[in-house]
């Protein structure tokens, strides 16, 4: 696999987000649907913005490895926050899970009026192999 993070001069460098992620060559591209905070019997793990990250992540890994991959392999996460909710804890959910060492993924929050319900996170990802 060959990508690129771009961070260009000029632009906000943060440890959290690349700006952009570019793909060198055909590769496998893995889409993955929005993630919720559900365990496997599709019930909501909490009430937190915290637990439903945490569960998002576990699902998200859980689909990359059924496909050999793992958190790393994410060029771009797609978060969507309900209105009234810090995503703080979420953020700190992504630094439990994200490889310091690893590029971070480019990144889109959007705040939105609602989700499912009780659902207050969902996650949809881009992940190349």
């Amino acid at each position: 696999m060959s990508t690129r993070h771009i961070n260009p001069e000029g632009l906000h460098r943060s440890p959290a987000f690349s700006q952009a992620v570019v793909v060198e060559q055909p590769t496998k591209t893995i889409y993955i649907g929005g993630q919720n905070g559900v365990d496997a019997d599709g019930k909501v793990v909490g009430p937190t913005v915290g637990e439903q990250a945490r569960q998002v992540f576990r699902n998200l890994a859980a689909i990359l490895a059924s496909e050999g991959a793992s958190l790393a392999n994410i060029v771009h996460w797609r978060i969507a926050v309900v209105d009234g909710h810090t995503f703080d804890e979420g953020v700190a959910a992504f630094q439990e899970v994200w490889n310091r060492a690893d590029p971070p993924p480019a990144i889109t929050v959007h705040v939105v009026a609602g989700l499912g319900p009780g659902f207050l996170v969902e996650v949809d990802a881009v992940a190349v192999v």
